[in-house]
């Protein structure tokens, strides 16, 4: 089969396809042919070494935790998946060495879900990361409650696009941060109120806005932008990272609570988010279809630009 492989720690332009051997699906495993694989940006982080004192990396290693697919074969304990299912998963494994920047891949049950009926391939393979993540920060980590308040940053991107709709069906007022040109996309996904942040100061409008703070920030930048997020956040509230871990010492002095999502595979919730997809409660990201021979152009746009929703590689 064909994949994309590293053979060490490097930049996108190291990375080469290459023909690899058919991966085959252990008792508990499936083996999916992909049909689209999600870009995110942790992919080229993890080609670049960023992770290695996370996770266990071994080489050649491919690239890519999201794919949609269908399932071509079924290991011996396997019971609730067929062959022919069409399916989508996050399907990182404990080692990162086989990714879905491929013609197929070995996932385990437990981390395949069966794909929403009302969606096409290219959007559930946009869907697994960002929606756990999102899923798994807004109600894991902060305990959302209806009529709460929020503050998303980044709700253009590909996991704001899926906070902002969660927190909304959740019943909280949602305030996101994204450029102008993105305002009526995210008033699309359900935003309440969205700033501008090349042109107005977020820290001055929404003190404006929410004089004692917001239950939740959720950021999704990192940087200047979590350090700025913690005047923002009402007493006991929570301040939620998922590029940078928030400071818990400047939190404690500022009587708030933190936590910061480093996504993980949950067969459960994915089902939950395709049955709300299926229901019309949810919609998935916007997506940008790149031909799989394109990756190193996918990776790169990750890297330069604030992409609108998610980029998706057509492998088949």
């Amino acid at each position: 089969m064909k994949a994309v492989v590293a053979e060490n720690f490097g930049k996108i332009t190291d990375l080469a396809f290459k023909e690899c051997p058919m991966p085959v699906p252990q008792d508990d495993e499936v083996l999916i042919e992909v049909s689209y694989a999600g870009v995110n940006p942790v992919d080229w982080k993890s080609v670049a070494g960023f992770l290695k004192k996370v996770l266990p990396h071994e080489f050649p290693l491919t690239p890519g935790w999201d794919v949609s697919g269908v399932v071509r074969e079924v290991g011996s304990a396997v019971s609730s998946l067929a062959v022919g299912d069409h399916v989508f998963s996050y399907c990182r494994k404990p080692t990162v060495q086989q990714g879905t920047y491929a013609e197929y891949i070995t996932a385990y049950e437990n981390m395949v879900a069966v794909m929403p009926k009302t969606i096409t391939f290219a959007e559930a393979a946009a869907i697994p990361l960002v929606a756990l993540t999102a899923w798994q920060g807004l109600f894991e980590i902060a305990r959302l409650q209806p009529a709460q308040t929020v503050l998303i940053h980044a709700g253009a991107g590909g996991v704001g696009s899926m906070a902002v709709q969660l927190a909304k069906y959740a019943g909280a007022k949602v305030y996101t941060t994204t450029r102008r040109v993105n305002h009526e996309y995210v008033y699309g996904l359900g935003a309440d109120v969205a700033i501008d942040y090349t042109k107005d100061p977020v820290s001055t409008v929404m003190h404006d806005l929410e004089p004692h703070g917001v239950d939740i920030v959720f950021d999704g930048v990192g940087g200047e932008t979590l350090e700025s997020s913690f005047d923002l956040v009402k007493e006991e509230g929570y301040l939620v990272g998922i590029v940078n871990k928030p400071d818990k010492d400047k939190a404690e002095e500022h009587g708030i609570q933190t936590g910061f999502v480093f996504v993980a595979p949950n067969r459960s919730q994915l089902e939950k988010v395709g049955s709300l997809i299926d229901q019309g409660h949810l919609k998935p990201p916007y997506v940008q279809e790149i031909p799989f021979e394109q990756y190193q152009d996918a990776l790169e746009q990750l890297q330069t630009e604030r992409t609108r929703g998610k980029v998706v590689l057509k492998v088949r």
